[in-house]
C-alpha cells in the first residue's frame, strides 16, 4: 500500500510502505523507494563511502519496518521496528552501548544494556508517550513468535521523541498491535523510506519537518569489508543552528518558522533517537564508543543540543553470532563454559568512528530532505526544507570555496 502524502488531513488511518522496497529502479542514493529526493539529490556532498542502499539495512541481517498512521486532522504518528538479527534471531544477543547526550528522554532496556553490554530482541521507536506501548508491543511480538523467550523475562528496547505540536499525542493512537504490525513488517537488505514515516511521521527537525533518516558507510579492515549504518528519528534542533554540508544556513533559511512562533521555550527543544548498526566485530565498550560518536555526526548539522531535547544513542554489532550465552539459557540451567568475542583492536578503531560520524550527519540531512509540509493537530504547520534554496546556497558556498 502507497504511503499518503506528509500533508494529508483526511481519511482513514494509513500505513506506509513496511521496511526495504524494490524502488522501481530508482537510484537508492538519491531517491527513497517512494521517489523522495534524499540529500544527495541536491549536490550535498558527503564524505566517506556509502553501502549499496545507504542505509542501515546495508549491514546484514538487520531488518527495519514501520507503520504510519495520517487520520483526520490530529493524527500523525507511527511505529518504527528495527530487528538486529532479524526477525528469525531475536534470542541471540548483540554487543551493544549507549550514550546520553542528553537525558530529556526515554529508552526502555537502557540499565540491562549498561549491565551486561548486551541486548536481545528488536528494538522499537515511537512517540513520547506511546513508549510503552512499544515495550508491550515487543513483548506481545515476541511471544507470539518465539514463546520460548518469554518463558522467563524480556527487557525491550523502546524509545521516543515528543510529536505533540502535530499529532494528537495524548489520543492513544498507537496500540500494540500497532506495534506487533510494525515489526511483522520489517525486512532487510533494501533501501528503506525516510522522511514523515513510521515514529518520525510526526517529528520536527530545525524547525523543518523531520522525521525517519537512514545512512551507512563501508570500511576495508583486515581483508574484509564492514558496514556501518545509521538510523535517526530527527527531531531536534532549533533554525538558527542549522549546517549542511559546512553551510550555515539558519540566517538564510530563518522565515517561515512556525513552530518557533508557536512555543514560549527556547528554540531547539525536542529529541533525537539515533541506532548505529554495524557487523565488524566490536566490544560492548567500543559499541559505546560508537554511540558516543553519534554527537559528533549530529553537531556537523549544527545543533548544540537543547537541555529540553531527549538525546539518547544505541549502538550495537551484530558480529559474534551466538557468542553472548542468554541470561534466559543460565536461568534454565545451562552448564558452565566461557563465551569469547572478535573484536578489532582499538588501535585500528578509528575508521569505523569516523564512518559513525559520517552516516549520522547524512541521516539526518536525509530525514529533512525526503519530506513535504505537513499540517496537523489544531491546524499547526510544520514547512519542508526548501530543497532548491538549499541546493542553491550549497552549490554558492562549494563554488565559493573553489574559487
Amino acid at each position: 500500500m502507497s504511503a499518503p502524502s506528509a500533508g494529508a488531513d483526511a481519511g482513514a488511518a494509513a500505513v506506509a510502505p513496511a521496511g526495504p522496497v524494490a524502488g522501481d529502479g530508482l537510484d537508492p542514493h538519491l531517491s527513497t523507494p517512494a521517489g523522495k529526493p534524499r540529500a544527495r539529490s541536491l549536490g550535498i556532498p558527503f564524505a566517506g563511502r556509502p553501502g549499496r542502499c545507504n542505509a542501515i539495512t546495508d549491514v546484514p541481517g538487520v531488518e527495519v519496518g514501520y507503520v504510519t498512521l495520517i487520520s483526520g486532522p490530529d493524527v500523525r504518528t507511527g511505529v518504527t521496528a528495527i530487528h538486529p538479527r532479524g526477525k528469525a534471531r531475536p534470542g541471540d544477543p548483540v554487543a551493544a552501548g549507549l550514550h546520553n547526550q542528553n537525558g530529556n528522554g526515554e529508552m526502555t532496556g537502557a540499565s540491562w544494556i549498561e549491565e551486561s553490554g548486551t541486548f536481545s530482541g528488536p528494538v522499537v521507536i515511537t512517540n513520547t508517550h506511546a513508549v510503552g506501548v512499544g515495550h508491550a508491543g515487543i513483548i506481545a511480538w515476541t511471544h507470539q513468535h518465539h514463546p520460548d523467550l518469554t518463558e522467563a523475562w524480556l527487557m525491550p528496547v523502546s524509545a521516543e521523541t515528543w510529536d505533540g505540536y502535530l499529532n494528537d499525542i495524548n489520543g492513544h493512537h498507537v496500540h500494540e498491535s500497532t506495534v506487533v504490525e510494525a515489526l511483522e513488517s520489517a525486512e532487510g537488505g533494501g533501501p528503506i523510506e525516510e522522511g514523515s514515516v513510521g515514529g518520525g511521521t510526526g517529528m520536527n527537525c530545525y524547525g523543518f519537518k523531520g522525521g525517519s533518516g537512514t545512512a551507512s558507510r563501508v570500511v576495508s579492515y583486515a581483508g574484509r569489508e564492514y558496514t556501518v549504518g545509521a538510523f535517526v528519528q530527527a527531531n531536534f534542533g532549533a533554525r538558527h543552528e542549522l549546517v549542511l554540508a559546512g553551510v550555515p544556513l539558519g540566517e538564510a533559511l530563518a522565515d517561515d518558522n512556525p513552530l518557533a512562533e508557536h512555543f514560549s521555550a527556547p528554540p531547539g527543544a525536542g529529541s533525537v533517537i539515533a541506532v548505529v548498526a554495524t557487523d565488524a566485530p566490536l566490544l560492548p565498550g567500543q559499541c559505546r564508543a560508537f554511540a558516543r560518536r553519534v554527537t559528533l555526526g549530529l553537531a556537523r548539522t549544527g545543533t548544540s543540543g537543547s537541555h529540553f531535547s531527549g538525546d539518547l544513542f544505541l549502538a550495537f554489532s551484530t558480529a559474534n553470532k551466538e557468542a553472548f550465552t542468554p541470561s534466559i539459557a543460565t536461568f534454565y540451567g545451562s552448564p558452565e563454559h566461557l563465551d569469547r568475542l572478535e573484536f578489532v583492536p582499538w588501535g585500528h578503531i578509528d575508521p569505523l568512528y569516523e564512518a559513525v560520524v559520517q552516516a549520522v550527519e547524512e541521516a539526518v540531512a536525509n530525514a529533512l530532505v525526503a519530506n513535504e509540509d505537513m499540517t496537523g493537530r489544531n491546524g499547526h504547520r510544520t514547512p519542508a526544507l526548501p530543497r532548491d534554496r538549499v541546493r542553491e546556497l550549497v552549490a554558492k558556498a562549494r563554488s565559493a570555496r573553489a574559487s
